[in-house]
């Protein structure tokens, strides 16, 4: 079979890597790619927005399954399209991917079907939302509605922050038309965790639970970024409170979305809060997480095509998906200045004699140069290691990352802390 995977950061690498060790895989395309991609799959520069131009694509390339990796193309209602042409597409409607391109439409569904969150309220008017925070005082969060990179949430410990964080949405528009509606939040105490699933809009099979590091410093200082490194399994998600998350938050997600007309194929991220009253829901994703995908990917026995299929199809209650009992833990290299401001084009070494060490080095933000890897994103790449143990992979990983080097590099020097620290 062909398949065709839509994206081009690490999260698409990591799905690359495993599709490519699949027996029923013949070729991979990938639009738009990156030069570490473009070891395992044939890179297109197509425009990932033009569902017409990728449909087609599709068709003249003869693609059994077309993967989308990034939110917007599903917001977009590429699965519509393509499904509407007969082509198979692994990734949820324009309709059940409002679960991540609108906060309030998420909030309200798990409102009503008394899926636990936190409490909170939406706004369209920035002078009744700060009227609102200042009745409810601090720590409190603000949540931009529409997609923001993942970086749309401020956790404002003091109430001017949160207030600051109003104006930066609403009146700035940092974020865009993100920002036309916010959602405020209480602020919830516990550990945070992310557990991935596949659904066939029926049938759910939880992955391996793993926890992301979202501030850009060590010992989660600095603002938000897009993930600045993850390991799995996250023990803070033991085996009776994966099941519990998966009865009391996946399960009756999939079947809400389901009784709202919005079938749900695909995978479902929860972003979860563990609290003294039980996992609470943070955000939902609608589609694989970046870096998630890096750590939990690696950890999958089971042919990764095999399972995609069968929740396109319907057919996951058939299923019987293997995990290595092993753990993965991996480290994001970003630019000097991300999340601000970065520069781009710094020259990439030591990629291979990362590799060589047995690390697994996927490509984020890199660009091709005059024959040289070049830095090209923010987060560039993202490191990852697999070993018997999570401190095993932690100096695995770490001992691989000494060998890579570009201009203002900067990661996280404590990623898997919770985890060490237990």
């Amino acid at each position: 079979m062909r398949v065709l995977v839509i994206g081009g950061g690490g999260r698409e690498h990591a799905l690359i890597w495993k599709l490519s060790q699949s027996p029923q895989v013949d070729k991979i395309y990938c639009i738009p790619g990156n030069p570490g991609i473009a070891k395992l799959a044939c890179c297109v520069e197509l425009d990932t927005a033009d569902n017409a131009a990728l449909a087609r694509f599709a068709q003249q390339h003869d693609i059994g399954l077309t993967v989308v990796g990034p939110e917007l193309p599903l917001v977009n209602g590429i699965s519509d399209y393509f499904a509407n042409q007969g082509l198979a597409v692994f990734g949820p409607s324009r309709a059940a991917a409002q679960i991540e391109g609108s906060k309030t439409f998420a909030k309200d569904l798990m409102r009503k079907y008394g899926i636990p969150s936190a409490r909170y309220a939406a706004f369209t008017s920035a002078e009744e939302a700060k009227a609102y925070i200042r009745e409810q005082g601090a720590p409190i969060v603000v949540k931009a509605d529409g997609l923001a990179a993942g970086k749309g949430v401020v956790v404002a410990f003091a109430v001017d922050e949160a207030l600051e964080a109003v104006d930066s949405m609403m009146t700035e528009r940092v974020f865009g038309d993100a920002g036309t509606v916010i959602v405020v939040e209480e602020f919830m105490e516990g550990e945070e965790a992310s557990l991935l699933a596949f659904t066939d809009g029926y049938t759910v099979v939880p992955m391996v639970a793993a926890q992301d590091h979202k501030r850009i410093f060590d010992q989660d200082a600095g603002p938000n970024t897009g993930g600045m490194g993850t390991y799995a399994p996250a023990p803070v998600v033991t085996e009776s409170l994966k099941q519990q998350i998966v009865r009391e938050v996946l399960q009756p997600t999939v079947d809400a979305m389901r009784e709202e007309g919005c079938l749900y194929q695909g995978c479902l991220y929860a972003g979860l809060m563990i609290t003294a009253e039980g996992p609470k829901v943070v955000e939902f994703n609608a589609r694989f997480g970046d870096p998630e995908t890096q750590v939990v990917v690696p950890l999958l026995q089971t042919d990764l095509l095999a399972v995609l299929q069968a929740c396109v199809n319907g057919t996951l209650a058939d299923m019987d998906i293997e995990w290595t009992s092993e753990a993965a833990v991996c480290v994001v290299l970003a630019a000097g200045g991300y999340p601000g401001w970065y520069q781009k084009g710094h020259a990439i070494s030591g990629i291979e004699s990362a590799e060589h060490q047995g690390a697994l080095v996927f490509h984020a933000g890199t660009a091709s140069a005059k024959g040289e890897i070049v830095s090209a994103g923010g987060r560039v790449l993202g490191v990852t290691a697999v070993s018997s143990t999570i401190a095993a992979a932690v100096d695995k990983v770490y001992a691989a990352v000494t060998d890579i080097h570009f201009t203002d590099m900067h990661y996280r020097r404590d990623i898997a802390h919770r985890a060490l620290n237990r």
